[in-house]
Parts: C-alpha cells; sequence; structure tokens
C-alpha cells in the first residue's frame, strides 16, 4: 500500500491529467484578460484563505511580469486592503467584504475574478453578484460544479476535483497558464 504523500502524489497527477480536457476554457478566459487589458481595463481578484492567496498571486504576476520583461497589466487583490476590508466587516458584514468594494470599483468591461474552492463563501457570492451588476465581466476559479458562485460567473475555471488541495493546484496551474499567454501578448512575445 503506497504512504500517503505518494497517494497525495497520485491524486495530483490524475486531476492534472482531467485537467488537460479544460485547456479550451483556459484559453478563451485567457483572451477575455487580453482584451480587458487591451482596452485599458482593470482586473479585480478575490478569494478567502488560500484562494486569497491565489488572488494576491495572480495579480503579481501582471503588474511584475511572469516570464518577459514587459509593460505591468491593472490588476488588484481586494482582499489585500486590510482597512477596507475591516471597516467594511465590521460596520457591515464579512459577507460584504468583497461586494461593497466591486461596487465602488469595478466598471463595465473590467474584469473581477473570484478564486474559491467550494463556491458557497457568502462573500464570494454576492462579490460576483456585484460586479455583474456593474457590467463587469465575471470569472470563477472554482472547483467541483463551482457551487452556488457559478450562477453569476460568465466564465467558469473549474478544477477537476472537490478536493481543496488538488483545487488549488489547479487553481495555481491556471493562473501561471494565463499569466504565460498575458506575459507574451504584452511583451510581443510569440509562445
Amino acid at each position: 500500500m503506497p504512504d500517503w504523500m505518494t497517494a497525495q502524489v497520485r491524486d495530483h497527477g490524475r486531476a492534472a491529467e482531467a485537467f488537460e480536457g479544460r485547456i479550451d476554457d483556459v484559453r478563451k478566459v485567457a483572451q477575455v484578460f487580453q482584451t480587458a487589458f487591451a482596452d485599458g481595463k482593470t482586473l479585480w481578484t478575490f478569494g478567502n484563505g488560500g484562494s486569497a492567496a491565489d488572488a494576491q498571486h495572480f495579480t503579481g504576476e501582471l503588474v511584475g511580469h511572469y516570464r518577459h520583461d514587459r509593460r505591468p497589466l491593472p490588476a488588484v487583490t481586494l482582499s489585500c486592503d486590510p482597512t477596507s476590508m475591516t471597516c467594511i466587516a465590521n460596520d457591515y458584514a464579512y459577507d460584504d467584504v468583497f461586494s461593497r468594494q466591486v461596487a465602488a470599483l469595478a466598471r463595465p468591461g473590467d474584469v473581477v475574478a473570484a478564486f474559491t474552492t467550494s463556491g458557497r463563501s457568502p462573500n464570494v457570492v454576492t462579490g460576483l453578484a456585484a460586479a455583474k451588476a456593474n457590467g463587469a465581466t465575471t470569472v470563477l476559479f472554482g472547483g467541483g460544479d463551482g457551487g452556488p458562485a457559478a450562477q453569476h460567473a460568465d466564465h467558469l475555471l473549474l478544477s477537476p476535483s472537490t478536493v481543496t488541495p488538488r483545487i488549488q493546484e489547479m487553481h495555481t496551474l491556471m493562473l501561471h497558464l494565463i499569466s504565460e499567454h498575458l506575459d507574451n501578448w504584452a511583451a510581443g512575445v510569440e509562445p
């Protein structure tokens, strides 16, 4: 019987293999981001816990760079502003921490991308709903069937797993693939 580490690696491999069938979805969303950036629009990202870290990782790759020296791309992670987060959570509710920021900041043509493993966090669901109400394009990096958050997503990037670590590992792969696409485009480099 394999040890638990070997079992985890094999489970990761199965998720990555299943993910291969979703590469066209990743290409399509990469083009959505590219079009928004070409039009001078902004990407707003958010999530909770590890998903907040994934959202921040993604914006870091875009504002900084992934592999090529190129112009910075306008991306902001909403969970990185502790003053707004704690003000909204204190004066309203934690369920509103993303929706209030999205309502204030996201404009038509912008893209709002939520990272979630369950798709059930009320603040993620209401954040995407606020983005749709503002006329922004919405992208959900989720797992399984996307949960309730999927109802508010124009584009779904779902990990082919319901296990949190596998979902997050596939999210990292997705954001790296999209980052490379955008890096190549912004740098004028053929992949």
